[in-house]
């Protein structure tokens, strides 16, 4: 079933402006998605009609605001395939999220002389955090490096294991390049050591159908504002079993059974991991996100991002002297690249001038960026509501930059 995309994009109010005078071209969805009225509406109700704040309360107001919130976790559950509400904790995002298990899961894991895997490919967020645990427990990272084409390289990856590898933490699809790894069989081969996996799915969970199951990863993040929801609203999924084992992160009101100066008990799960006011608006707005997709398709959703990825890329291989960084043949709709003697800073710039939004950078990727002898990247990332009328701004606009710069 091919998508109506006139009608969707009429459900994304900031698509139909324009930008110095010239159509909106939206090409950064890899850095935060645009939110369909329908998630608007969903926070607006809440502001205009149901604001209260979550759990505890017993007047009607703080009862329908609390049933909202938990309504999103359900919806949430059911959208990842967890097995269990308790499973799913809500974060100000991905950064938090793997905060949150690199410091829980860290203290109850990690001993002096313990190894940690990450992968070449990795955000920012999902370096740092671990780097940090390294230097309080005194373990050790070990990285998994980056194929010329933009994959892991898988055979590397299991010479790394060892008896000491104690956690993996990869993304699902690298920001910059695209890729789609292979995240079950990275997850099988990490517990044939008994390692706990974390999976960072800031940019796998808008693109195509998740469950959490058949992977069997402990633990998968994602942010809601790359899944067309509002921004600090994050989700932490986590084995029951294994978030019942780790300490909080954080300390304070909602997260506590009971508190006396001398002991404090923690709440059940997931509000164990729940500490302070919750975005609940944030959350609500989550869930209508997901209500939304699941309404589009989300098979659909991914057939209609592969179709322009295809477009884009045998489009812009044309251009002379453009090069495309992350060449795998599984990855999503997801392009960077660069003009031969042009730096992605000025593109970006002559591009802007044109309506088309895309972004320049290392995209928080500066260990990748530097394995590919680079600086930097344009990046082009498109989700479901883009055309191939877009594509061609895109690909006339970069033309023109060529021009531009003789």
């Amino acid at each position: 079933m091919s998508l109506d995309l006139n009608k969707i994009r009429k459900d994304f109010p900031l698509l139909s402006q324009d930008i110095y005078k010239k159509p909106l071209v939206y090409l950064d969805n890899g850095a935060t998605t645009q939110k369909p009225q329908q998630v608007i509406d969903a926070e607006l109700e809440m502001y205009n009609a149901l604001n209260s704040n979550i759990h505890r309360g017993v007047h009607y107001l703080s009862n329908c605001s609390t049933d909202k919130f938990e309504e999103a976790r359900k919806k949430i559950k059911d959208f990842i395939k967890a097995s269990s509400d308790k499973e799913i904790v809500f974060t100000a995002g991905t950064t938090a999220s793997v905060n949150t298990i690199a410091f829980s899961l860290g203290e109850y894991w990690i001993e002096p002389g313990d190894e940690i895997i990450l992968s070449e490919m990795e955000h920012h967020s999902n370096i740092v955090p671990w780097q940090m645990l390294c230097e309080r427990k005194g373990a050790k990272l070990k990285v998994i490096p980056v194929l010329d084409n933009g994959e892991l390289d898988i055979d590397a990856y299991g010479k790394l294991l060892s008896d000491k590898t104690k956690i993996v933490s990869v993304t699902h699809v690298s920001n910059t390049l695209g890729t789609i790894n292979p995240i079950a069989k990275i997850t099988e081969m990490a517990h044939s050591k008994d390692a706990y996996v974390v999976i960072d799915g800031a940019q796998g969970i808008q693109h195509g159908q998740l469950n959490v199951k058949d992977i069997d990863c402990d633990f998968y993040v994602f942010s809601g504002h790359k899944i067309f929801a509002p921004t600090g609203i994050g989700v932490l999924y986590g084995k029951e079993e294994i978030l019942n084992k780790i300490p909080p992160y954080q300390g304070g009101g909602d997260m506590i059974d009971t508190v006396t100066f001398e002991k404090t008990t923690y709440a059940e799960l997931p509000f164990k991991f729940e500490a302070g006011t919750a975005n609940y608006i944030g959350a609500v707005g989550l869930g209508a996100a997901i209500d939304y997709i699941v309404s589009v398709g989300i098979e659909d959703i991914a057939e209609q991002e592969k179709e322009l990825l295809e477009y884009a890329t045998k489009k812009l291989s044309s251009i002379d002297g453009l090069k495309i960084y992350g060449t795998s043949e599984n990855k999503v709709s997801t392009i960077s690249f660069l003009l031969d003697g042009i730096h992605h800073l000025d593109t970006g710039m002559i591009l802007d001038k044109l309506g088309i939004a895309v972004r320049t950078g290392h995209h928080c990727t500066q260990p990748l960026t530097k394995r590919f002898g680079i600086d930097g990247t344009v990046r082009a990332s498109f989700a479901f509501y883009n055309t191939k009328e877009e594509v061609d701004a895109l690909y006339d606009g970069l033309l023109k930059v060529k021009e531009l710069f003789g």
